[in-house]
């Protein structure tokens, strides 16, 4: 009498194997594993290991797509402000790689492309342009009003608004 012998067709195998295949092959729809047997311990641990690195990749690319995309919150905001500075004559002097010139276009957002803009550096940040020595620039940035007034250094939007007569918006 064989050990291995086929519980719904009575049929007998010499080994294990031989009794799985018949059972797979002709009892795969009355065979009902629990899932744990399916699946070993390791699978499992490879398994949510992986979703654990993709989450962690599509969190990573989510969060640089939302702050590459995102919106300044200044973006357009002061444009009528801008182009009213710009029609009474106000210039700001700037170097491309001062610190207080970015802090001033940033404050203005997208706006600041309406700003008279003179680049007072040369590509290399060496050097002086011309136009800059002739103006007697000699700080970044520096604001020059139509009545030839000046005001060095960050100067904040209301402080533009009240001395150009501009609405800030």
């Amino acid at each position: 009498m064989s050990e291995f012998k086929c519980e719904k067709c009575d049929r007998e195998f010499a080994s294990k194997e031989a009794l799985d295949m018949h059972n797979n092959s002709k009892h795969f729809h009355e065979i009902k594993k629990p899932l744990s047997s399916k699946i070993n311990l390791g699978d499992k641990r490879k398994t949510r290991n992986w979703i654990i690195i993709i989450l962690g990749i599509l969190i990573v690319i989510g969060i640089a797509y939302v702050l590459a995309f995102k919106e300044n919150p200044n973006d357009g905001k002061y444009d009528v402000f801008a182009q009213c500075l710009s029609e009474k004559n106000t210039t700001m002097y700037g170097a491309w790689w001062c610190g207080h010139c970015k802090e001033q276009k940033k404050a203005f957002g997208k706006s600041f492309q309406y700003i008279d803009y003179i680049e007072c550096s040369t590509p290399d940040g060496n050097a002086q342009l011309q136009i800059c020595k002739d103006a007697k620039i000699d700080g970044y940035p520096t604001w020059e009003f139509a009545d030839g007034t000046r005001r060095d250094g960050f100067v904040p939007l209301a402080d533009l608004a009240r001395i150009s007569n501009c609405s800030l918006g």
